[in-house]
Order: C-alpha cells, then sequence, then structure tokens
C-alpha cells in the first residue's frame, strides 16, 4: 500500500473516530479537487448510505439558517450525530459565511457530536456548490446520522436541492411579499416538507393556509407522499418537535415504499455523469483548451457544424 494510501485511510479512521480536523482535510481535498479524491471515494465506500440527508430551501430571509440551528439542537438532543453543509454565494476567500452562517450555529462550536462547514457556491447554479455531493458522502462515511444542506437562498431557481437530499423543506415566511408567487416555479413539486417559519407574525396563518390550498390543487399519483405545511419559529424554538416529527413521518414513508432507495439511485446516476462529464472536459481543456477553440471557431466560420466538431473532440 502507498504512503498516499496510507494517509487517506488514516483520515477516514480519524474521521470515522470523530476527529473534526480530519473531516475537514476530507472535504478540503474535496472542494479542491484533489488527485486523490478516488482514493478518499474508495475508502469511504464501506461506510456509506446510513446519513439521512435533510435540504433547507427558500428565499434570503425566511431563516434558513436560524431553522438549521434549531434542527441541530433538537436532532441533538434525540442524539444524534449532526453535519451542516451551509453552502455560501460568495467567493471562497471573502468570509460571508464565516460571519453568517457559522455565527447563527456558533451555540454548537463546541459540540463535539456537530460538525459545520460553509461551502461557496462559485458561481454553481442551483443554490449548491459543485462539491456538495461528495462533501455529503464524506459526511455520511464520517458515521454522521443526518447531514443538514443549507442552501444558497437564491428564490426559485434552488431546486437542485431536490436531487441531493432525501427529504427537502422548503420554508416560507410571512412579510416576505406573495407567499404562494415564492412557492411557484418548482417549488411546490420539490418539497417533501413545507416549513412556514416565524410563524409568530402576523399574516403567517395566512401564508400556511396558502400554501396547503396550493398543494392541495397540485396532481399526485396515488400512493404519493403528501407534504405536510408545518408552521414553526425558529427563532424561539417554539414547535420544533413538530418539524422533526414531519421529517421522520417522511423518513418513515420513503422506506416503506422504497422511494429512498429510487432517490438515492438518481442521486448516485447524476454524481457519476457529472464526473464523467468533468472527466471529459479535461480532456479537451488542458491550459485553455486550444482544441475546443479551433473547433468552435470552424463552426462559426460555416467551415463546420457542432455535431462534426463535437465527434472530432471526442474521437
Amino acid at each position: 500500500m502507498s504512503r498516499t494510501n496510507v494517509e487517506v485511510d488514516d483520515l477516514v479512521a480519524a474521521a470515522r473516530g470523530g476527529s473534526p480536523r480530519a473531516v475537514a482535510r476530507l472535504i478540503s481535498l474535496v472542494e479542491d479537487a484533489s488527485p486523490r479524491l478516488r482514493e478518499v471515494m474508495s475508502a469511504l465506500r464501506p461506510h456509506v448510505g446510513h446519513a439521512h440527508v435533510i435540504g433547507l430551501t427558500g428565499a434570503p430571509g425566511v431563516g434558513k439558517s436560524t431553522t438549521t440551528n434549531a434542527l441541530v439542537r433538537e436532532l441533538r438532543a434525540a442524539g444524534k450525530r449532526v453535519g451542516v453543509l451551509a453552502v455560501d454565494p460568495s467567493s471562497p476567500f471573502s468570509g460571508g459565511a464565516l460571519l453568517g452562517d457559522r455565527i447563527r450555529m456558533s451555540d454548537h462550536a463546541t459540540d463535539a457530536g456537530v460538525y459545520i462547514r460553509s461551502m461557496a457556491s462559485r458561481g454553481h447554479l442551483g443554490g449548491l456548490a459543485w462539491s456538495t455531493p461528495q462533501a455529503i458522502r464524506v459526511l455520511d462515511g464520517a458515521g454522521f446520522d443526518v447531514v443538514l444542506v443549507e442552501t444558497v437562498g437564491v428564490g426559485q431557481s434552488e431546486v437542485e436541492i431536490a436531487g441531493l437530499a432525501d427529504t427537502t423543506l422548503v420554508l416560507l415566511a410571512p412579510g416576505m411579499g406573495d407567499g404562494i408567487q415564492a412557492a411557484k416555479a418548482g417549488i411546490l413539486e420539490i418539497g417533501d416538507v413545507y416549513v412556514v417559519n416565524k410563524a409568530d407574525r402576523d399574516g403567517a396563518a395566512k401564508v400556511r393556509r396558502e400554501l396547503r390550498s396550493m398543494l392541495t390543487l397540485a396532481a399526485r399519483p396515488e400512493g404519493a407522499w403528501r407534504p405536510p405545511v408545518v408552521a414553526i419559529a425558529a427563532q424561539s424554538h417554539t414547535d420544533l418537535d413538530k418539524l422533526t416529527a414531519a421529517i421522520e413521518e417522511h423518513r418513515a414513508w420513503l422506506d416503506d415504499s422504497g422511494t429512498l432507495r429510487q432517490r438515492r439511485i438518481r442521486r448516485a446516476r447524476e454524481e457519476v455523469e457529472a464526473i464523467a462529464v468533468a472527466a471529459l472536459r479535461s480532456r479537451w481543456e488542458p491550459q485553455g483548451g486550444g482544441r475546443l477553440d479551433e473547433l468552435a471557431a470552424a463552426v462559426a466560420a460555416g467551415e463546420s457544424d457542432p455535431y462534426a466538431a463535437a465527434d472530432a473532440l471526442l474521437g
């Protein structure tokens, strides 16, 4: 066994033993697209597939970080180890997530059963970072019972989380404009549990009522999951037990219906496809992608067509 393999195996063993530093190093390898990633994923393989992945999405200001913090508290009270990935829209050097998400979750800074990592989206659309699937795999393999993934918070474009999470929470809040408007454009299709946060404010009952009405109108096949609408006040930890109960009920339904396996196969398929596409791209883009530039110029000049150029690129 090579020295590199020993290092990776040691890191994985330390991460499974509860070392936050080892977990951090493994996720850093993921974010940096390290050449050792293949070894990392191979070492983690026997240990993955156990964590319940919960995604939290919603427009800015609905209280995603506050709700995440409150959920961590509830899950820890139930004796579960919790990993948190909070995706930040800023530059990885800006410190934005450090001063935002982590401060809101500072209650858990000294808890060995909680690991919190801020990740930069680096321009990736869909509310997630490109490395989020592999980071989830690291936390899963490290033995965390639940992985919470908090998206950037850019509104209606954040539908990618539905393909990544076992359970997707869509958060809304009164006073954020039209609550139903915020639940359009695919949002009504991606939520497994809808959460009306800041339920102690005026207008919360109206948002909850309208949301329930919209969900009732949505066509769903017989036997499909019927997403509940849960009202909470995360800041004061009010009715968090109702939210955790809804999450557990959905997890049980996933197991009983076989949907959990289907979702994870779909997730793995997309992950494999993304890695394969990235590998293909790396073949034609060494130091600026000269071959691709040549073919693009030929297409633009009418000397070739896009399909012929693509065949030449892959040939």
